[in-house]
């Protein structure tokens, strides 16, 4: 009986090192960058997808078009007198650092304020932020159907003038060519935290 038992002891221990040594090659897609996540929603969340959106020469453009390596996006408006300048500037920040390092990413300011707007504005903003920014803009239904895309809130406070504001959400999203979403980063990441999460997803590619 004894015996009985050790084999079968034996044979469930072979069992289960077969099973970690297979961990690797069966694990749930987007476990690769497990070790790399700041946020619980990372990976987990059905975030991102496709988008039609305008450059700022006017031409239409897919996501596919536009994420052609690791990409930070944002959404936000030129007309933002404090919060998007600043959180555009952190992550030209953070692209600087990681060029540096031998890291290229692709900055992406989305606007979520169509009416003001346009190609021409939107290019301007996005060349001043950083000369590798990618600025776009569109109709208020493209806009709308990228902003759902990343779940992101926004609304205008239009009072018949140009000055209103908008309110909007302030998430920036890391997004990969072949693995869409996988991170998403809050207001007070600094650029140099945001540098190092970016470049372990970039390691991990």
């Amino acid at each position: 009986m004894n015996r009985r038992f050790a084999l079968i002891a034996a044979a469930a221990a072979g069992v289960f090192l077969l099973a970690m040594l297979a961990l690797p090659y069966f694990q749930p897609e987007g476990e690769k960058f497990a070790q790399c996540r700041g946020s619980a929603v990372a990976g987990g969340a059905d975030l991102g997808g496709p988008f039609e959106l305008v450059n700022s020469a006017g031409e239409t453009v897919t996501d596919a078009q536009v994420i052609t390596e690791p990409t930070l996006i944002y959404f936000g408006y030129t007309y933002c007198p404090d919060i998007c300048p600043l959180d555009v500037d952190r992550n030209a920040a953070a692209v600087d650092i990681l060029e540096a390092r031998g890291q290229s990413v692709t900055p992406v300011f989305i606007s979520i304020d169509p009416a003001r707007d346009t190609p021409e504005v939107v290019g301007d903003f996005a060349a001043n932020m950083h000369p590798r920014m990618i600025g776009l803009t569109g109709s208020p239904e493209q806009v709308k159907q990228a902003s759902s895309a990343y779940r992101t809130y926004y609304k205008a406070h239009e009072d018949g003038s140009d000055e209103y504001l908008v309110d909007h959400s302030t998430f920036s999203y890391l997004v990969l060519p072949e693995d869409g979403f996988v991170e998403y980063f809050r207001r007070e990441t600094t650029p140099e935290q945001m540098a190092d999460r970016v470049g372990c997803f970039i390691d991990e590619m």
